[in-house]
């Protein structure tokens, strides 16, 4: 009991610690590198607001959390797809994959994509288009690897690589994930801790970046000489989250779980995630959430409630079928509709 209550005060004190000491200055607000790692993935924990950070689990876990892939639902291995209508029509589509090899731990695969559709080329010359486009392209491919250390505790991490490109000019980065999640087994109560997109800066180069000027107060056809501009290195945009959830088993079938989750941006105001999740015998899930800030400062457009539902079939004892829907509400843009399937096997 005694290191019961010590555990929460710990986290307790993290959170007030966090909360003080690292918000991400004004300054900064959007000004970050690779904003695609910001889109969340995965309709299960959208719909709670990122609110269950100490709970998710499997495939749908990698992008809150990656300890909560060391228990994913699959005895051995969980297949996921997931589409979402982000902001101005953009696509944004994301498979993964997992294998569990006892003893050892789990291994997953992710591959994040972005569609813009092809965009006109303009000109000051040609303001109107000059008849070509481009489509630019922004992928985040991902290897993650979990354990439970104990029958409380599990650890994850995820490496990533970043690679976008806008017409001709491209950036590549790398970035890292670890999450921790602690099970007060017998109590309900679980805690959650992930650090996010640690990783060194990005920078754009590419051949229109590269041009060609005559010196100054040489003679007419004097030769070019190269001039290539240099364009300022961009930061990651970290994030460190702390979560905590409880377990209220009404019965044997009927089960309700409530979420809280902080997150610390470095580029953006602090996150507070609340969230309700209802099941009935692990087959129906009915979600809720709600996502605001501290800030007076309005820099977020997703601020505000998600909900959703899902369904986990077992077809067999060695497989399931998921699917699982989200729906996110947006101030400023179309709300964003998130849609996932999941084998687990």
């Amino acid at each position: 009991m005694k290191i019961k209550y010590i555990n929460i005060t710990i986290v307790l004190i993290l959170f007030v610690i966090v909360n003080s000491l690292f918000a991400g200055p004004k300054n900064k607000y959007g000004l970050s590198a690779a904003p695609e790692l910001l889109i969340p993935v995965g309709s299960a924990s959208t719909a709670l607001g990122g609110s269950n950070l100490a709970t998710a689990q499997g495939l749908d876990a990698i992008y809150w959390n990656p300890s909560g892939l060391a228990t994913m639902t699959g005895k051995t291995g969980e297949v996921m797809f997931s589409n979402q209508v982000y902001i101005a029509d953009i696509d944004v589509n994301y498979f993964a994959g997992a294998y569990k090899i006892p003893s050892v731990g789990t291994f997953a695969l992710t591959v994040k994509s972005l569609s813009f559709g092809d965009i006109e080329v303009t000109t000051i010359n040609n303001p109107e288009g000059t008849g070509e486009t481009y489509s630019p392209t922004y992928l985040t491919t991902g290897i993650s690897y979990a354990r439970a250390m104990t029958d409380r505790i599990s650890f994850g991490t995820t490496a990533k690589l970043i690679y976008n490109k806008i017409s001709r000019e491209t950036a590549t980065g790398f970035a890292f994930d670890f999450g921790l999640n602690y099970n007060v087994i017998g109590s309900g109560l679980q805690f959650g801790v992930a650090l996010k997109n640690l990783g060194p800066s990005m920078k754009f180069t590419g051949q229109d970046l590269e041009q060609f000027f005559q010196p100054n107060g040489t003679p007419s056809g004097t030769q070019q000489e190269p001039f290539v501009i240099e364009l300022q290195d961009f930061e990651l945009p970290t994030a460190l989250s702390l979560g905590i959830s409880y377990d209220f088993r009404l019965d044997k079938k009927n089960n309700l779980m409530v979420h809280g989750t902080f997150q610390n941006n470095s580029f953006a105001t602090d996150d507070y995630n609340l969230g309700l999740e209802y099941n009935y015998n692990k087959l129906v899930y009915l979600r809720g959430g709600y996502q605001f800030t501290n800030d007076n400062v309005d820099d977020q457009a997703f601020t505000g409630p998600s909900f959703g539902a899902g369904i986990n079939y077992a077809a067999s004892k060695s497989f399931n079928i998921a699917f699982d829907y989200a729906y996110r509400f947006s101030d400023r843009f179309d709300a964003n509709q998130f849609f996932t399937i999941m084998l687990g096997f």
